[in-house]
């Protein structure tokens, strides 16, 4: 019933994890295996190793949701194929994560992660706290084109690209799939900050976060509507997945798979059990025997 494929990979059930929890270690893929997902994707690989930022890296608000600022911490593109190695143990097809300040960097990691016999590579252009990296890509559709562009023309294998918010959002998404993306992810977190009052400073030591959880979750669905509506691309909805509820109104939007991120912060394997089941009897109730039969159904009603 909940059986999609998205990218040519077929899932058992449309649920993965958001990039940046865990997914950098071997280990992790272990982890996020055990709480049920249908693909693991990778924490984001840079070329070199990223040390990050110096803590505090992640609060939670007072206001609902949480600011991280971690600055794309990860062990660099040689520890690519232990991951892939030990997804293809457990049976779970993984899509690398992949950042970079420019279009050689992007092909160099994604040449590995082919080699190393990765299912899919997503793109990291939506990163909205590391100087030169994410978004500061992602929202300029000139740039996006040439990033995927070049590994697209090099690279066999399905390439995502995950997009986060900016004014140029559509036009940046319509030059992701020009350029020969197969599906988009979004979005990815927002930048924000939060200030302590009593310290009178900023918490974060990089001062902006990015904000996820529930309050970015509307956000989200409304940018997943409006790409849909515009283009009707492949689409992994991200952002304030906490429930089925959450989920389904992604895929009404027009998304086919689900990313959940912050969720996994509380207990993993109840947050991804109780979404397939409450979307098995969200589809019951609607009369509805695939999941594909309701994607973008918001736009046809």
């Amino acid at each position: 019933m909940l059986s999609v494929s998205i990218v040519g990979i077929r899932l058992d059930h449309p649920i993965m994890n958001a990039s940046g929890i865990l997914g950098a270690r071997r280990e992790h893929i272990r982890r996020l295996a055990s709480y049920g997902l249908a693909a693991i994707v990778t924490k984001t690989i840079t070329s070199t190793p990223r040390e990050g930022f110096e803590p505090p890296i992640v609060i939670e608000l007072p206001t609902g949701g949480y600011l991280n600022a971690v600055g794309l911490a990860n062990p660099g593109k040689d520890a690519i194929p232990e991951l892939v190695e030990e997804a293809k143990n457990l049976g779970k097809p993984i899509i690398v994560s992949i950042g970079g300040i420019n279009e050689n960097e992007f092909l160099e990691v994604a040449s590995i992660a082919e080699e190393a016999g990765a299912d899919a590579l997503e793109l990291n252009l939506s990163c909205p706290h590391t100087k030169g990296y994410g978004i500061e890509i992602g929202a300029d559709p000139s740039n996006v084109y040439a990033v995927v562009k070049t590994v697209t023309s090099s690279i066999r294998i399905p390439v995502i690209v995950k997009l986060g918010l900016s004014d140029n959002v559509i036009k940046s998404c319509e030059k992701a799939l020009e350029a020969g993306a197969k599906a988009l992810t979004l979005i990815n977190t927002i930048k924000a900050m939060y200030i302590d009052v009593y310290s009178t400073k900023p918490v974060l030591t990089n001062i902006y976060g990015g904000l996820s959880g529930p309050p970015i979750h509307p956000i989200a669905v409304r940018i997943v509507y409006d790409v849909f509506r515009e283009l009707q691309p492949e689409i992994i909805g991200c952002g304030g997945v906490h429930t089925w509820r959450d989920a389904a109104e992604f895929i009404l939007a027009g998304a086919k798979a689900i990313q959940v991120g912050s969720a996994l912060n509380f207990n993993a394997y109840n947050v991804i059990k109780s979404i397939i089941e409450g979307l098995e009897k969200w589809l019951e109730m609607l009369n509805f025997k695939r999941l594909d039969d309701v994607v973008g159904l918001s736009h046809r009603v």
